[in-house]
């Protein structure tokens, strides 16, 4: 009986271990068959591979801004990141252009444009916002070399800010100081007033031809007055550490990467609107266009024209 009853137990656990497996088997295979997670949700971080840009192509994608003041620079490099919020970010800058100061401001928040505190800090600037709206294959260039090749660029521009000051184009201004040194840094005269530089590449990063006047080939004119209304964007607060390969914005130092840009958030003291994409957008503010003769005046370098006529 004894032995019986041992065969019974041991018939007993073999079913039981047969029944666990045949259970188990499709639920195996069922996870063996579904697809790995996107790579947004493995922990929230992208794994798919950097572009990767060599030294020349990164002097040729900062020349056209390596030579801005500074703070507007290192606000471009964090915007260009975000660049399919850009074309919609430089629209309504364009047709706000007649609001400034509190007035923009106060259209910004009403508004509650939904997209990142780094775009809306160039939003007072609709011929920057235009210039990058113009040439999406160029910013979404410069915003996946920002994020994958940061300390790179940074050194980009500074090669690009040694060419122009040792050909004699780069000086300190009315409108601006420039430090040269191991690391060349381009601050506004006045923290107000923000300038943007004009000029053309191809002549200012190369020796001047006999007779030149070097003192000529960036323009000055035209500038944004940026008071304490955009200082929660990052205005004032924004600058480089060049030896460190460190962007500050908003004096907290920028740590969006290639890998984290899915998910990193940078701190911001302003109210982030979440607008979904099919939502009815309300303008609390009239559309007025800037005209072809204003827009030109800008890329000329000159001081800014507003030539419309506004209804509050």
């Amino acid at each position: 009986m004894k032995n019986v009853s041992a065969f019974q137990r041991l018939a007993s656990s073999c079913i039981a271990a047969t029944l666990a497996v045949s259970l188990l088997i499709p639920v195996a295979y069922a996870q063996d068959q579904q697809a790995p997670p996107p790579p947004n949700q493995q922990g929230g971080y992208d794994q798919a591979p950097p572009p990767s840009f060599a030294p020349g192509q990164l002097d040729n994608i900062v020349s056209r801004i390596a030579l801005y003041p500074d703070p507007l620079l290192a606000q471009i490099l964090t915007a260009s990141t975000f660049g399919d919020q850009i074309p919609d970010a430089a629209r309504w800058s364009d047709e706000h252009h007649y609001l400034q100061g509190q007035q923009l401001s106060d259209a910004i928040n009403q508004d509650q444009l939904p997209w990142d505190p780094s775009v809306l800090a160039l939003l007072p600037f609709p011929s920057v916002l235009d210039m990058m709206a113009s040439d999406m294959n160029w910013t979404n260039d410069l915003g996946n070399a920002v994020l994958a090749q940061r300390p790179d660029v940074m050194d980009a521009v500074q090669r690009e800010r040694h060419r122009a000051y040792q050909y004699g184009y780069l000086r300190s201004n009315q409108q601006i100081v420039v430090t040269n040194g191991p690391y060349i840094d381009i601050e506004p005269v006045n923290p107000a007033f923000i300038v943007v530089p004009t000029y053309n590449p191809v002549v200012v990063f190369a020796p001047p031809r006999p007779g030149f006047f070097v003192g000529g080939a960036i323009g000055f004119g035209y500038g944004v007055t940026i008071g304490s209304y955009f200082r929660p964007w990052g205005w004032g607060s924004s600058h480089f550490i060049w030896g460190s390969h460190v962007v500050i914005v908003n004096n907290r130092p920028w740590g969006r990467t290639w890998v984290n840009r899915r998910v990193y958030v940078h701190p911001y003291e302003v109210h982030r609107y979440n607008t979904p994409a099919n939502a009815h957008f309300v303008e609390h503010h009239e559309l007025i266009p800037r005209s072809a003769h204003e827009r030109e005046e800008v890329r000329a370098g000159h001081a800014r024209v507003e030539e419309h006529e506004h209804h509050h």
